[in-house]
């Protein structure tokens, strides 16, 4: 790593959960670590469940102040850094924004987030396509997680189930 590149890891990366708002930084702080992710996701052009694995790594940054992650999968050529989340927490707005960028598939993603039910967060936002989405976190335990994403193609009259991920920490 170069001096540059430890010097920006270190400006991004915090140790941990800033102090104001604490009850609020733990709803995404809980899931900090890294996680082993089984995923199933529909193919919307052919209709077809893809199966897949990946690893999810999760750290504070912004001196605690928001959470970042990343998603990443080996391949035959070595690791894919899939895609990324920022979650900010905005108390002007009590709500967590969320934006999210996977660039081999064009996805790109702009949700707000709020607790749900007692153990989970639900996100709910647009994709690039105009399309609404609910991003459901739920069952979060201290090793392990279950993340389903919905979307709508009526402006949320209705919903389809479009990925389901189960998530077990392995660190």
């Amino acid at each position: 790593m170069t001096d540059a590149q430890t010097r920006f890891t270190s400006a991004l990366t915090a140790a941990g959960p800033a102090a104001a708002h604490p009850k609020r930084i733990a709803r995404f702080g809980r899931l900090v670590g890294s996680w082993r992710v089984s995923a199933s996701r529909l193919d919307e052009s052919t209709g077809e469940w893809v199966v897949g694995e990946f690893t999810w790594h999760v750290a504070y940054i912004l001196d605690g102040r928001a959470v970042q992650d990343v998603s990443v999968r080996e391949t035959a050529h070595g690791a894919e850094t899939i895609g990324t989340a920022i979650r900010v927490y905005d108390a002007d707005i009590g709500l967590w924004r969320v934006s999210y960028v996977e660039p081999l598939r064009g996805e790109y993603c702009n949700l707000l987030a709020t607790g749900h039910r007692k153990d989970g967060i639900r996100q709910d936002g647009t994709r690039n396509d105009g399309k609404a989405i609910r991003w459901n976190f739920s069952n979060i335990t201290d090793t392990s997680y279950t993340w389903e994403s919905y979307v709508s193609d009526d402006d949320g009259r209705t919903w389809w189930l479009a990925e389901h991920n189960e998530g077990t920490r392995i660190d």
